[in-house]
């Protein structure tokens, strides 16, 4: 079964920023609540909130605290009071993680607050030890747990507004869940194969390097233990689509599918598919509209190969999300 088939009775465990569900856990006691995250978000994943700062004892209100390095070129950033250097909870902080990383290990996404010196993944700002600004890094807290939990998709809330983010995301949380279900029964070579198989396009759509990184992987499932192979094919699945699929690479999956049509359209149909996957790669339309003629085609051309109809890539995530109307 694909992993589309995901309904509100079979939600996705994804972890959050307690903020971002409206907690008023907030240094200042106040919240950051994501309707996206309450309103949309909320009907395929089952959240579990997550506020570090409380998770290691510090109360609301509390003292704020920022990131901190000795010097420009130091690498070594600690979480250090911004009124009181002196309080330091860096350590408490990378604990927690690893508590963390230990309840939540079969999550299949995080989504984070932006700019939090906990939390944020990305952009942080960095204080120099004379209280100068100096770049940014990356939150203690979400930084250790990604390090901890290199499969699970993380993203910030904020970079979840821009289109493109936030279907990569969406994908990627699906895809892990597809697999930690596909997981949960034995392990066979060919239950291994005929996974990947539904992915192909995905992973092409995504990087034709990891593509055919995965292609060698499988070749020979018999050269060492097959769970082994499974654990590297997971993370090389997971790395494939941590980057955002481009128009161009989307392009050249809509034309390798389309070839499995060649034999069952008419010349007007086949006209009208090639004009409006050239249409998509030029940035007229979104690539839900080539996408939805492919899959209409697919769907109802007699003795179309099965193989092309069960592509992940056709229905990576819920059609009701929309996440194809505007990339």
């Amino acid at each position: 079964m694909a992993n589309t088939e995901t309904s509100t009775s079979v939600r996705i465990p994804v972890g959050i920023s307690s903020c971002l569900l409206g907690e008023p856990v907030r240094f200042n006691g106040s919240h950051k609540r994501s309707r996206f995250c309450t309103d949309t978000l909320s009907r395929y994943f089952e959240f579990t909130s997550v506020c570090p700062e409380m998770g290691i004892g510090m109360p609301v209100p509390r003292p704020p605290i920022r990131l901190v390095s000795q010097n420009a070129n130091d690498p070594e950033v600690r979480a250090l009071g911004t009124d009181n250097p002196d309080l330091d909870v860096t350590i408490p902080l990378r604990d927690y993680a690893h508590q963390q990383a230990a309840r939540l290990d079969q999550l299949c996404g995080y989504i984070f607050m932006q700019k939090s010196p906990s939390c944020g993944l990305f952009g942080v700002k960095r204080y120099l030890a004379n209280g100068h600004p100096e770049g940014t890094a990356g939150g203690v807290y979400a930084t250790e747990l990604q390090r901890l939990l290199p499969l699970v998709p993380m993203e910030e809330a904020g970079r979840l507004n821009d289109d493109t983010l936030r279907e990569n995301f969406m994908v990627r949380v699906f895809t892990l869940h597809d697999w930690r279900q596909f997981r949960a029964q034995p392990l066979t070579a060919n239950g291994l194969i005929n996974f990947h198989s539904r992915y192909k396009y995905l992973v092409m759509a995504h990087s034709v390097a990891q593509y055919k990184t995965i292609g060698r992987l499988l070749a020979d499932l018999r050269s060492r233990a097959l769970e082994d192979i499974a654990d590297d094919y997971i993370l090389a699945l997971m790395t494939a689509l941590a980057k955002p699929a481009s128009r161009k690479s989307h392009t050249n999956t809509l034309q390798h599918l389309q070839g499995y049509l060649r034999h069952h359209l008419d010349s007007g149909d086949r006209e009208e598919l090639t004009d409006l996957i050239g249409q998509y790669r030029q940035g007229i339309v979104p690539l839900i509209v080539p996408l939805t003629l492919l899959k209409h085609h697919l769907a109802h051309s007699q003795d179309v190969s099965v193989y092309a109809r069960n592509q992940v890539y056709l229905n990576p995530h819920p059609y009701e999300l929309g996440l194809r109307n505007a990339i």
